[in-house]
């Protein structure tokens, strides 16, 4: 099998074992004798130009890159024709293919190649890529005197990928160096897009001042970004005259008509526009279904994608990320694995994150995993935005050494990065290296923010910090000029009240400048649930009931400890009033077996595979008794039998997940779990006994931090 003509030489096929079955792999490898700088004779100037033609037109019919790369290497003259087809196979080129066209470039220069032709494809390659760095690199390198299109393609890049603080710098550069070219249209609606993404108010308008200068304020994509900005700074009479005002209008005018109508709120009157619209385009679905989904009418979001005549990766991360945003993680990742299933379709790094943060929240570390290999087996550059979600994924999935990786290899950070890693270790029980991580940014000169401050005092309370916890949380507001939220004086109440500092922490709740709310309140119940101050807890529950009626989970509390402290009469009285409130918030836990994350419930007997999940609880219960543990039955706050109560603990959603991992995985492989309420006492003993009995370590992740059990302990001390 061959090619005639063309100097191609086919080996044959054969067989190569992929995938479980055997298919035909076809191995070419090419030859190109007259195209070898070394023949110069005469003769063989004919065969060479044949050569050359044939293999341009099998290269620009396949738009093959590695064709088009050996003609680049083999080239014996300065051939024209060598543009073109470098730029026709632009779409298909990897970063791989761009090193070696700058390698082949730089070592052999090509008159005939037009620099900046060349440099905006391939800064178009790496923004497909996301290596926008890389992009920025070539342009700097390259280019003795970039023209427009160059700038454009690196201000396009930067936009592409949501960069809009390196957008706006690089419309500033431009607008300062006498020797760059005046900005044009493309220039304006990458900046203008920058604008309306960092929500400046101020610089925008004085690049509409810019845009009247230049005479392009009646350029209709100028028009169309100018609108846009407007109602993404919420001047909507401004945007609504502009567009009144443009004297044609086109699919994205009508199409950032009805963003503009999302944006506000008004989704009604979107799709009034919508469903009015003579000609509907991609855009136009995506943004109706962004707007549903924003709005919480994911119904209606979902109705409208699965009606779309057709879709793209924009459409997919619509009503990715729209699951996301509304806590529907599961469904997120269903609805990534269907985007999967779809041939050409390849995510990029707005879909990657929305994934990575459903992950994150689901526990969902094997895909999470995947997403990290993908990123790095296309060479994407972690921006801040992809490598903050990789550090959160890996941090909430009890990976903290992962975390680190990733961050310790991400080339740029910003504020969240480090907020980021701060929490992921405070989380994971590293306070130490949490402040050290503190220091170190206050060192590279990064400014901390509120989240970072919510690390912070995350580590010392975790950690029983008390005198730091509480230094930080002044110098939050004297030093940086943060003023602390209501989150930030929840985590110095729960400070003190695990401290025993229980007067100190109810005198700060009602100083506090800020409304109080239950979780403030709840923090010290905590504190009198561990010392055993009812006097103080019964007057908190009354708080706490004021704020919120039904509020079952401060009964469920002020329960136990009247148990704790052998008053049977009082705790009873609480359970009634459980029992006539109902639990609001049932608990919940999650984990992911082979890609696919379960999810279980106190009791559950959906599941599959329930038979053998009970079965496996059965037999723990048996060994655990033996290891010599007591299930601590005074924490049931419904009226039973010692059996019912110990079999209520021992149905706990946790303990079935892990149950479910232990027959679901082999031998050595760490359980991991995520709970979406505290873990109960009983549990936390229990789980210490079951990873020694097992030999495994069981890493579960509650509502407030981690505990990695291992050999019989648990990494919080027990304190948590």
């Amino acid at each position: 099998m061959g090619l005639v003509g063309s100097g191609l030489v086919t080996d044959g096929a054969r067989w190569r074992w992929r995938g479980g079955r055997r298919r035909p792999w076809c191995e070419i490898r090419f030859r190109f004798p007259a195209l070898d700088r070394t023949q110069n004779s005469s003769p063989s100037r004919h065969t060479a130009n044949t050569n050359f033609f044939s293999l341009h037109y099998v290269a620009e019919s396949t738009q093959s890159p590695q064709l088009a790369l050996a003609l680049l290497h083999g080239h014996t003259n300065n051939h024209p024709r060598l543009t073109h087809l470098l730029l026709k196979c632009a779409a298909k080129l990897t970063m791989r293919h761009l090193y070696q066209i700058q390698a082949q470039v730089t070592a052999h220069p090509i008159p005939s190649l037009d620099p900046n032709l060349v440099a905006v494809k391939l800064i178009g390659v790496c923004a497909a890529h996301a290596n926008v760095r890389h992009g920025v690199q070539i342009f700097a390198h390259y280019l003795p005197t970039p023209n427009i299109f160059a700038y454009n393609a690196v201000l396009k890049a930067f936009a592409q990928h949501n960069d809009w603080d390196n957008t706006f710098r690089w419309f500033n550069r431009q607008l300062l160096d006498p020797n760059a070219p005046i900005p044009d249209e493309y220039s304006f609606t990458s900046v203008l897009k920058a604008c309306a993404g960092l929500g400046a108010a101020a610089e925008g308008r004085k690049v509409h001042c810019v845009v009247t200068k230049y005479g392009c304020d009646g350029n209709l994509f100028v028009r169309n970004s100018l609108v846009a900005f407007y109602f993404r700074i919420g001047c909507f009479d401004i945007a609504h005259e502009m567009f009144d005002e443009m004297p044609v209008r086109d699919v994205v005018s009508w199409n950032t008509l009805v963003a503009g109508y999302c944006l506000s709120g008004r989704v009604g009157d979107a799709q009034v526009v919508f469903d009015g619209m003579v000609e509907r385009n991609l855009v136009s679905w995506s943004t109706m279904v962004s707007g549903y989904a924003k709005a919480g009418h994911l119904e209606e979001a979902r109705r409208l994608f699965d009606e779309m005549p057709e879709r793209n990766v924009g459409s997919w991360n619509a009503m990715i990320a729209g699951y996301a945003q509304n806590m529907k993680y599961a469904e997120a990742i269903e609805l990534f694995r269907r985007m999967q299933g779809v041939e050409g379709l390849v995510p990029n790094e707005i879909t990657l994150v929305s994934v990575l943060s459903a992950c994150a929240h689901l526990g969902a570390l094997d895909l999470g995993r995947w997403v990290d290999r993908f990123i790095r087996r296309k060479g994407m550059e972690l921006s801040p935005l992809l490598g903050n979600a990789l550090v959160d994924m890996y941090a909430k999935c009890g990976c903290i050494t992962e975390a680190r990786r990733i961050f310790n290899t991400m080339q740029e950070r910003d504020v969240i990065s480090w907020s980021v890693i701060i929490t992921g270790l405070a989380m994971n029980g590293h306070a130490s290296e949490a402040l050290e991580r503190f220091d170190a940014m206050i060192e590279h000169g990064m400014r901390p923010n509120d989240i970072t401050f919510m690390g912070l005092l995350t580590a010392c309370t975790h950690a029983g910090l008390v005198d730091k916890g509480l230094r930080y949380f002044d110098v939050m507001d004297r030093t940086y000029g943060i003023v602390p939220k209501v989150e930030h004086y929840g985590c110095v109440v729960d400070l003190l009240s695990r401290a025993g500092r229980l007067d100190e922490a109810e005198k700060l709740i009602i100083s506090m400048p800020v409304k109080s709310n239950v979780i403030v309140w709840g923090a010290l119940l905590g504190g009198c649930r561990i010392y055993k101050d009812a006097e103080r807890g019964e007057r908190i529950v009354h708080r706490i009931l004021e704020l919120e009626s039904d509020h079952s989970g401060s009964y469920v509390y002020l329960a136990n400890m009247y148990t704790s402290m052998g008053r049977s009469k009082d705790a009873a009285k609480c359970r009634l009033r459980i029992r006539h409130n109902g639990v609001k918030t049932p608990g919940c836990s999650w984990i992911e077996v082979d890609n696919t994350v379960h999810e279980f419930f106190m009791g559950d007997l959906s599941h599959p595979q329930s038979d053998k999940i009970y079965s496996m609880i059965r037999e723990l219960r048996w060994k655990m008794k033996l290891a010599g543990y007591r299930p601590k039955t005074d924490l049931v706050v419904h009226n039973v039998d010692e059996e019912e109560k110990e079999d209520a603990l021992s149905f706990h959603s946790e303990r079935l997940a892990i149950a479910f991992g232990l027959i679901s995985t082999i031998e050595g492989t760490t359980i991991r779990v995520v709970k979406n309420l505290r873990v109960c006492k009983d549990c936390h003993d229990a789980t210490k006994i079951i990873s020694k009995i097992v030999n495994r370590e069981i890493v579960v992740r509650d509502r407030s931090r981690f505990h990695h059990f291992k050999y019989g302990r648990c990494s919080c001390n027990d304190y948590w």
